[in-house]
């Protein structure tokens, strides 16, 4: 059996989520995935055949998914002005894929510490729109805490990352190992 492929797509204003991003990444690499990490604005606007998982993140803007206008105060508020051409949200809503077979799909997301709990997030907004577009969720959103609106991460959250990684690797090993379960491979 070929090696498992995921392919982490995120967005980042001020490189908190792309921390976790490189974190979740390396905790499906640590379970034998083969694991793609790209920025939304550079992410491929198909997803590949063969992939096993994508896995997308994003800062929580107004209690969801930024918008062009949510990322445009980001830079008014030092984030690099090319953080601000295309969000998560877009590109989930124009990626391409096989909708007979849908892609697994799992979110996660950044979030303030003062709000830690929140009604709305940008991982559920992702999530929502996933299966509008008939990708198959396959893991509930997880949610990594920021001190402040530029970071830091609070402590030992890449280490939740890493570890949800990991999570997500397995879950995709057990899928792999049912679909072949009376195929005789």
């Amino acid at each position: 059996m070929d090696r498992p492929a995921a392919l982490v797509v995120y967005e980042s204003m001020f490189g908190n989520t792309e921390a976790v991003a490189q974190a979740v990444a390396e905790g499906l690499r640590l379970e034998g995935v083969t694991t793609t990490v790209v920025e939304a604005r550079l992410a491929p606007h198909a997803v590949a055949r063969d992939l096993d998982l994508l896995v997308v993140g994003a800062p929580t803007h107004c209690f969801s998914l930024s918008r062009s206008a949510t990322r445009q105060d980001a830079v008014s508020q030092g984030a690099a002005p090319e953080r601000s051409d295309l969000g998560v949200r877009e590109w989930l809503e124009s990626c391409r894929h096989d909708r007979r077979t849908p892609v697994a799909l799992a979110a996660f997301d950044t979030r303030m510490s003062p709000v830690r709990w929140l009604p709305q997030s940008a991982s559920a907004a992702a999530l929502r729109i996933a299966r509008k577009h008939d990708f198959r969720v396959v893991a509930r959103a997880a949610g990594f805490v920021v001190e402040d609106t530029k970071g830091p991460l609070r402590d030992g959250e890449l280490e939740r990352a890493v570890a949800w990684g990991r999570e997500l690797a397995i879950g995709i090993q057990d899928r792999a190992a049912a679909s072949h379960v009376g195929t005789g491979r």
